[in-house]
């Protein structure tokens, strides 16, 4: 804490910080998502799309990846395994559970949507940052998402 600060109170680069996220967060993020939208998907689902194009996986296992309630998981993997992007088939290993495997149409969509997607992560934060500024936010951010127990392997491209 920042010397000559309450407990309740943040220092003028922590305000700074905590309001600028909350701009990407309240702003940049909805930009972002009308890329998915466009595709008929939601944030949430271009996720378990690329986990899943990297191997299928048990739904419960997807679930703490992705960090989707199990309920929430259930719900968008029915919409993708309607849609034809996703299939569903139990667990050779335990037949009471199930894995989840991307089809082919979902790597379309995938890679059609992928394009666009950087290019809006792009306009929304990239191009507003020097590449030394980029680091650090890559740094910071990694400490804050691991701290709090988010998936921040380099696999993980949500």
């Amino acid at each position: 804490m920042a010397e000559g600060l309450g407990e309740t109170e943040l220092d003028e680069t922590q305000v700074r910080a905590w309001h600028g996220l909350l701009a990407v967060t309240l702003v940049g993020m909805p930009q972002v998502e009308r890329v998915f939208r466009r595709h008929g998907l939601v944030h949430v689902e271009y996720g378990l799309l690329t986990a899943l194009s990297l191997r299928p996986c048990r739904l419960s296992d997807l679930a703490t990846l992705t960090n989707v309630s199990i309920s929430r998981l259930s719900h968008r993997i029915s919409k993708l395994v309607e849609r034809g992007l996703v299939t569903l088939r139990p667990d050779s290993s335990d037949g009471r559970a199930s894995v989840a495997e991307i089809t082919e149409d979902g790597r379309g969509v995938i890679c059609s949507i992928a394009p666009d997607y950087a290019r809006a992560q792009r306009e929304v934060l990239f191009d507003h940052l020097t590449p030394e500024q980029t680091a650090a936010l890559a740094e910071a951010l990694q400490a804050v998402g691991t701290r709090l127990g988010a998936c921040m392997g380099p696999d993980q491209r949500i």
